[in-house]
């Protein structure tokens, strides 16, 4: 009876309604904990339960430890999630991982081609197949949440990450994105435009990434530099996030890279003007591992200046 004096906690009362009473309970220390994404090796029993942090992931090669299963992972994930249930608001975590070419950190896993290679297959309805596959080792593992696809559109073959791109050729990259049906689920006849979809336990949320232009950075440089007048912008590297958005698409990752000498993590017109405004994108914005220290230079410079920075142009979750 406890529980369902709180309204957020009543499963059969109406999201928005347990939305806003959640919210009307949280201090501000506590929202900002929600807007957090921590590294698995950093999670204690106080900073999920003091802390109300919002969620965890595992970077690039980080484990529970060598060669660990599903299982050992799903284990860990349980023991995180029971901290946070346990906490003050009982919010329960997200968990995220790259798991950008099947469940690739995970011992024993499925692995496919990457982005380069499905894309020389010209295939959607292989790339969604590959995302349901994906979705189930996934969810099989514990995890909620997975920062795939890459949608960039590589223009230039000098660019380290060119692998991560499905094509130059925006068509074929926006062919590509039903992989995003495939981890998420269909969603339904009437499903209101821009807004995240998840259609239940055996699927996964997704990450459009990197918003925008990452792939055509000025001479292929890594987190460099994308000069291009906004119509170009938005005809080659946009695009691809429009199809994205109409399959429901739950979060978008910011690019580490520039346009015209602005970052994106710091750009209020593309992330909240042009992505949530124009584009109608309902979900979350979420920044790249450590995007937002770049912002001020010298780095560590600010920290405080750059979480202002990244929050007001339309950052929601802080990785």
């Amino acid at each position: 009876m406890e529980e369902l004096s709180c309204l957020y906690k009543n499963p059969s009362a109406p999201i928005e309604a347990r939305v806003r009473d959640l919210l009307s309970r949280m201090t501000l220390d506590q929202k900002i904990g929600q807007m957090t994404q921590i590294e698995r090796k950093v999670v204690t029993p106080e900073a999920i339960r003091d802390y109300a942090i919002g969620s965890v992931l595992n970077s690039g090669g980080s484990a529970p430890f060598e060669k660990a299963l599903s299982s050992d992972w799903a284990d860990m994930i349980d023991g995180f999630q029971k901290l946070a249930l346990d906490s003050e608001l009982g919010v329960p975590i997200v968990y995220g991982s790259d798991a950008v070419h099947g469940n690739n950190n995970v011992y024993g896993a499925t692995v496919f081609p990457h982005n380069v290679g499905l894309g020389a297959t010209r295939d959607a309805e292989l790339a969604l197949k590959i995302g349901t596959a994906t979705a189930l080792e996934v969810r099989a593992s514990g995890i909620h949440y997975t920062f795939a696809p890459c949608v960039a559109v590589c223009r230039d073959p000098r660019w380290g990450r060119c692998y991560e791109s499905y094509s130059e050729d925006t068509a074929i990259v926006r062919k590509m994105t039903s992989i995003i049906t495939g981890l998420q689920g269909q969603p339904p006849q009437g499903h209101p435009k821009g807004y995240p979809f998840v259609a239940g336990r055996n699927n996964v949320i997704a990450c459009a990434k990197h918003f925008v232009g990452d792939g055509g950075t000025d001479k292929g440089v890594n987190e460099g530099n994308t000069l291009l007048p906004y119509d170009e912008l938005e005809r080659i590297h946009m695009e691809p996030y429009l199809d994205c958005i109409s399959q429901g698409v739950s979060t978008v990752m910011a690019s580490y890279s520039s346009w015209n000498g602005r970052k994106l993590h710091g750009d209020r017109y593309l992330l909240t003007d042009i992505l949530k405004d124009k584009l109608g994108f309902k979900g979350f914005v979420i920044s790249d591992w450590e995007g937002i220290d770049r912002l001020i230079q010298p780095r560590d410079s600010d920290y405080r200046g750059c979480v202002s920075l990244a929050i007001n142009a339309g950052v929601d979750m802080v990785e």
